[in-house]
């Protein structure tokens, strides 16, 4: 029996136990309701209402919901039958594996669209518009290779979104730059230049930032604080509060609640 032929876009359930398989296609999935874990050649994090990934050709990706996820899915399985010019435009957003963060509009537009597929999910007519309109906005987002790094900025607003949803976990830079749609090297290196520290640094300051506000709270104890803000240990959220304050978690917070 022949194959279903992919549909341009799709709107998903995904399991609940992790599954795993790779395509000769491009994809992108954008989530929907709820969170799942997505696992890309290695390349993990969570994807949830306003964030989605880039899944390369023949790339191995796990993937599973946490509780009930829906998710959307775009799936270039024909880019052969593109001009030279549609091509040349989709190979910055396909060049490698990452994670992104959409903005608020783009978040509303995914929405109405998504409602009208859910209305008429046969309808292959709109499945490929829905497809064509978001892949041509998100490759938008990426900046021209050759663009002068002088002459790029960064938006600010949604990197800290994504640490601050994310400041619980690992976060790497190829996740970062993920979510400005920019390359891994491409990002290090502005984000340099605009802020004047490494995205490490960066992270970790708004770890110990967050840490901060949850012992003024002095609701949890220390062992919880540095897990809730995304250290390792407790060991060694001790000694970056201690070299950034001056003072040691513990003497922070006997400090605020006198």
């Amino acid at each position: 029996m022949p194959e279903d032929p992919i549909k341009p876009s799709e709107v998903l359930l995904l399991p609940s136990e992790m599954d795993h398989h790779d395509h000769h296609y491009n994809q992108i999935v954008i989530g929907l309701k709820g969170q799942a874990e997505f696992n890309i050649e290695g390349l993990g994090n969570l994807v949830g209402p306003g964030q989605g990934c880039v899944v390369t050709a023949c790339s191995d990706h796990a993937f599973g919901a946490i509780g009930c996820s829906e998710i959307l899915v775009l799936n270039l399985p024909d880019e052969n039958l593109l001009d030279h010019a549609c091509r040349d435009r989709l190979q910055s957003l396909f060049s490698s594996n990452s994670y992104f963060q959409l903005d608020n509009q783009i978040q509303q537009l995914i929405s109405l669209l998504v409602s009208e597929m859910q209305a008429s999910p046969d309808d292959h007519l709109l499945s490929r518009a829905c497809n064509d309109t978001l892949i041509a906005l998100l490759q938008r987002h990426f900046r021209p290779a050759n663009q002068s790094l002088r002459e790029k900025r960064l938006n600010m607003d949604i990197i800290d979104q994504y640490v601050a949803q994310h400041i619980g976990r690992k976060i790497s830079v190829a996740q970062l730059a993920g979510s400005v749609f920019l390359g891994e090297s491409q990002f290090h290196a502005l984000f340099k230049q605009q802020t004047g520290v490494t995205p490490h640094q960066y992270v970790l300051g708004k770890r110990v930032d967050f840490a901060k506000e949850l012992l003024e709270q002095g609701v949890m104890t220390l062992s919880q604080v540095a897990e809730v803000s995304g250290f390792s240990t407790q060991s060694a959220f001790t000694h970056t509060f201690s070299r950034l304050y001056g003072v040691s978690p513990l003497q922070y917070r006997k400090k605020m609640t006198i």
